[in-house]
């Protein structure tokens, strides 16, 4: 059995989710189950849910958010109801790493849920500590908190450069 990895991959530039879905495609190529969940990511084109169904069975996506519009542009009380779905999207997260249902899962935007507030330190150290040690858990999003640090087996941090001169 091959060990997995922590692999997070943060920082105020664009491309995260690009790298993680590159890191997906290469395990699928190989043979390997992958399961991604977005979170605070909005509405999903037609186009763009169209080209991830036929990467299935290899690559299955999910999204547990019911409201269209990016989470920080919604008012409280959307906000409290999205709440609840991310809650449930955690929850499957959580069973898919203690059943070994993947080789790799991909929490999408997860270090979002912790700058919102959404995911408590607790949440966080249960979900890591329930992963299958063969299992590579990647998790993205700008702000990568000392706690989280100490679990990754690799950090990239993607920095936006100002290029004017």
């Amino acid at each position: 059995m091959e060990a997995g990895t922590i692999q997070i991959i943060c920082g105020n530039g664009t491309g995260k989710s690009e790298l993680a879905l590159g890191r997906a495609i290469r395990e699928v190529s190989r043979g390997r189950r992958v399961i991604v969940i977005q979170y605070l990511k909005g509405s999903m084109p037609r186009e763009a849910e169209q080209w991830y169904k036929k990467l299935e069975p290899g690559l299955r996506l999910f999204r547990f958010e019911k409201n269209g519009e990016y989470f920080e542009d919604l008012d409280e009380q959307k906000k409290t109801e999205e709440v609840q779905n991310i809650q449930n999207g955690l929850h499957f997260a959580k069973k898919v790493l203690t059943t070994g249902e993947c080789d790799m899962l991909i929490l999408d935007e997860f270090l979002g849920l912790v700058d919102q507030k959404i995911v408590s330190d607790e949440m966080l150290t249960s979900l890591i500590e329930a992963r299958d040690p063969s299992a590579t858990l990647i998790l993205t999003g700008r702000n990568c908190s000392e706690k989280l640090r100490k679990y990754a087996d690799s950090i990239i941090d993607i920095e936006k450069m100002d290029l004017s001169r």
